[in-house]
């Protein structure tokens, strides 16, 4: 019964977000002739592939009640260690897995800080934070790293299948049906929900939650990763500086697609809603010249708000 009641707010509160988003894009076409444009959605969709990666990842920790601070950076040292690798005329494949590797590699690291070094997941996840983004920059010395003499690796952005669909929408179908499965139909993904709902219950009923926390936090990283290498196909360099604020984004599109902070309770279709929604929002303020400030401001709220409704759509469902 209490499962039930948890579903249909989740499928409520997912429901509330996609009338959020075709309202969104109404309100946009209607103050701007070149929002619904097609290569305007194009750069939408392309959008929101990244930030739907990342957070299709932090989606898994956040409904083991756990938090994930490092996203952004994990994004920045995957794609300068890719450049490098990129840049030294190793294949494409290669710079492909070496990127998503140095992700899945501080993933595992910061999931092994809290599952066994028992580190609060913001502690640990602030510390790889910082870590890896000072790495990316010791790396770089501040500077990009460019890929001129690769002429090919920006297909792995740009290039469309059937002149139609984008790369990276292919990336994010793929990801959002394979992380789906594992939720729904596995057992880690019974793990996963049960380490969230009652972490004690969990580890009493024989499930490893140390374990499960490693492995959320390794495909957090992972994800991560991914994005790194995808960005830079899109920019054709490696900047050290890419993904900063993308750990709210995706954090933000998880919660505002029904993910619960408390945990316990998150599906990735809301994931890949919230993600949308993120994405057309700050295409339509950038199409209707709001200032970057006044949109870290709206987003900001956008978040507080999303919380708020978690909360107490929480609060309604105790006894």
């Amino acid at each position: 019964m209490e499962n039930q009641k948890r579903l249909r707010a989740s499928t409520l509160q997912q429901f509330a977000a996609f009338a959020s988003l075709i309202l969104m894009v109404i309100l946009f076409s209607i103050l701007s002739p070149y929002f619904f444009s097609y290569d305007n959605l194009i750069t939408v969709i392309k959008q929101t592939s990244v930030v739907g990666i990342i957070a299709i990842g932090v989606t898994f920790v956040i409904i083991t009640g756990g938090i994930d601070l490092s996203l952004g950076s994990l994004v920045a040292v995957s794609g300068v260690v890719a450049g490098f690798v990129l840049a030294a005329g190793a294949p494409n494949i290669v710079g492909i897995l070496v990127g998503a590797m140095i992700g899945l590699l501080c993933g595992v690291i910061s999931g092994f800080l809290v599952a066994f070094g028992d580190l609060p997941a913001f502690i640990a996840t602030l510390g790889m934070m910082m870590s890896a983004r000072g790495m990316s920059l010791v790396l770089t010395k501040g500077r990009p790293v460019y890929l001129a003499q690769n002429k090919t690796f920006n297909l792995v952005y740009n290039y469309n299948l059937f002149k139609v669909i984008p790369l990276p929408v292919i990336y994010l179908v793929i990801i959002a049906v394979l992380a789906h499965f594992i939720l729904k139909r596995t057992a880690i993904g019974r793990y996963v929900f049960a380490t969230g709902s009652n972490e004690e219950a969990a580890r009493l009923s024989g499930i490893n939650v140390r374990l499960v926390k490693l492995v959320v936090y390794s495909i957090s990283g992972l994800m991560s990763g991914l994005s790194g290498v995808i960005l830079v196909a899109r920019l054709n360099s490696a900047q050290p500086a890419i993904g900063s604020g993308y750990e709210l984004d995706a954090i933000a599109a998880a919660v505002i697609g029904g993910t619960s902070l408390s945990g316990g309770e998150g599906q990735i279709i809301g994931t890949i809603i919230g993600a949308l929604i993120m994405s057309t929002m700050k295409n339509g303020l950038n199409l209707m010249h709001v200032s970057q400030f006044w949109q870290q401001v709206i987003i900001g709220v956008v978040v507080i708000v999303a919380v708020y409704i978690d909360i107490k759509r929480r609060d309604t469902q105790r006894p």
